[in-house]
């Protein structure tokens, strides 16, 4: 009998060697990968104008076996009797859903989305599961996983093993030198004008953003971070003064097109309406994901100098500390990204000292409605110590605010003024008014829990009072086929990098409040939230820099 050369054969008997050799299917996994999970890419290509002619189909036919023959080399430095299995299992695993989330969601895998892969607890993994998931990844990595369990593996021993294995990586290296000289000004045409392209090559993507991930994260010196605002120091209040309280909201996924106060057609922000907010409308995040946007944020480098730092340094939140003043975080998402580990931190279903058990309507186990973040908040700032909080306080709250796909799931049931929404998490199974309605219910009651906040801060006499929100980043919501986040910021639509800002100030400073409003069409960025903040707190140190700091021109001396 001999050996057959297809996916269907490997349930067959052993062929006359004894089995299928390792390379074989190394060069058989590849092909398969290369046609199914790739789907996202080949559609995307598709859709170009360049491959609409018999040039742009030679030139697909030929990117095609190129994505095969990289793939084939790949397991080719695993293909042996004993990892051969282990190590295609894995690569159709991680193609199959690569290729669910790419072709779902529209998201691309880089870097920073395998940031946030990494990171992503269960509460969010739960969000993301669906049937749809289980369909492509049986189809695309169960078929030929269960042919895979039942092909027998040829062992030809070591030196004629390594034999075969050399001859087969020269052999597709020649393939790929050929296909890339037959196609190399197709192909850096391609690659030049459509850089997204490139994070839909699956699971290379992965593989790479994996290494790189790997890489830098081994590239920036072990030990603490580098230490900043060593000379921060308290100013001196005026006669009278109140120490200052600043609380900074941030917001998960909020795109400032859909708040009312920026112009949206809905009543998205009925209570902030009535309030005297300031909206700043013209804000681009730092990042497009909260991986990349979180700890951006609060640095003291601004985006560039903190993407190509060579190191780590200190945040926001560890100057404030050293300055002094006592600082806490709250978080009611998967975490701080490493921002609040050397400040007092707690999550929002934490129990609190000296406060009722949270309400049932409030938490679920551990996914808890923003509202959770304001319960026993009084007995939270009590428990911080006195002698900081005479200095003053910065209170993070850190929001699950519109997080998806499960958007539904971010507002309560008496507070969804727009139905009917999308109750899915498989976006694309929801007309576009249901999947926006779901969204900005959930916009909404963030508009809700702001006005909460500012209820509350009210109530703190003995401090002069601020809240400043600020999302991480915005959110895709079916724009030319996109969902969710997490494009490389170079090729992101602005729907995922222009965020809302808000903020509100106690009566100390109503004089400032007309000149306030007058820069709320000011080009802003994430960068000016750290110097903002200083600025609030009235904090002195080498890093604060005026020109980033909104509010220094309506600041009295």
């Amino acid at each position: 009998m001999t050996q057959r050369t297809t996916f269907s054969g490997l349930s067959s008997s052993a062929a006359a060697g004894g089995g299928w050799n390792p390379w074989t299917l190394a060069v058989l996994a590849g092909l398969w990968i290369a046609a199914l999970p790739n789907w996202p890419l080949w559609q995307a290509l598709l859709a170009l104008p360049e491959t609409q002619s018999a040039r742009g189909a030679l030139f697909l036919i030929g990117f095609a076996a190129m994505v095969a023959a990289v793939t084939a080399l790949l397991l080719t430095l695993f293909a042996w009797r004993a990892t051969i299995k282990p190590a295609i299992a894995f690569m159709l695993l991680a193609a199959a859903f690569g290729a669910h989330f790419m072709g779902s969601y529209g998201v691309v895998i880089d870097t920073t989305m395998m940031t946030n892969v990494v990171q992503t607890d269960p509460r969010e993994v739960r969000d993301l599961l669906n049937l749809r998931m289980l369909g492509s990844v049986v189809l695309m990595a169960g078929l030929p996983l269960l042919l895979l369990w039942r092909a027998p593996v040829r062992g030809l021993g070591l030196l004629r093993q390594a034999g075969r294995n050399l001859a087969g990586l020269l052999a597709l290296v020649i393939v790929l030198a050929a296909l890339l000289f037959a196609l190399f000004a197709d192909l850096s045409a391609t690659m030049r004008n459509h850089k997204s392209m490139r994070y839909l090559i699956n699971p290379v993507n992965s593989l790479y953003a994996l290494v790189d991930l790997g890489l830098k994260s081994q590239a920036r010196p072990a030990g603490p971070p580098l230490a900043i605002g060593t000379d921060a120091r308290v100013l001196a209040r005026a006669p009278g003064g109140k120490p200052p309280l600043v609380v900074v909201v941030v917001g998960e996924t909020a795109r400032a097109d859909h708040f009312a106060l920026n112009g949206y057609a809905r009543p998205t922000n009925p209570e902030l309406a009535k309030l005297d907010v300031t909206s700043f409308r013209q804000v681009m995040s730092c990042g497009t994901n909260t991986a990349a946007s979180l700890p951006c944020m609060f640095s003291s480098l601004g985006k560039q100098g903190f993407e190509y730092r060579d190191r780590d340094h200190e945040n926001l939140l560890d100057l404030v500390q050293r300055a002094g003043m006592a600082v806490l975080w709250l978080d009611n998402q998967a975490g701080c990204k490493g921002l609040c580990e050397r400040v007092p931190n707690a999550f929002a279903h934490d129990p609190v000292a000296g406060a009722p058990a949270l309400p049932a309507n409030l938490c679920d186990g551990e996914d808890c409605l923003d509202a959770a973040l304001l319960h026993g908040l009084d007995a939270r700032l009590a428990a911080l110590p006195a002698d900081r909080r005479a200095r003053g306080v910065l209170l993070v709250l850190h929001q699950m605010g519109s997080h998806g796909p499960a958007y539904y799931k971010r507002s309560p049931p008496d507070r969804k003024p727009f139905m009917p929404e999308c109750t899915t998490n498989v976006l694309q199974q929801c007309g576009r008014d249901p999947l926006v309605n779901a969204y900005d219910n959930s916009i909404a009651y963030t508009d809700h829990v702001l006005a909460q906040t500012i209820g509350w801060l009210r109530q703190q006499s003995a401090y002069d009072t601020t809240m400043l929100y600020l999302s991480d980043h915005g959110e895709s919501l079916g724009e030319n086929n996109l969902y969710l986040h997490g494009l490389p910021y170079a090729v992101a639509p602005v729907e995922q990098k222009h965020v809302p800002m808000i903020l509100w100030q106690g009566p100390h400073a109503s004089a400032q409040a007309a000149c306030v409003r007058g820069r709320r069409d000011v080009p802003l960025t994430h960068d000016n939230l750290f110097h903002t903040t200083l600025g609030l707190l009235g904090i002195a140190a080498v890093e604060y820099k005026q020109p980033f700091d909104v509010l220094a021109g309506c600041r009295a001396p």
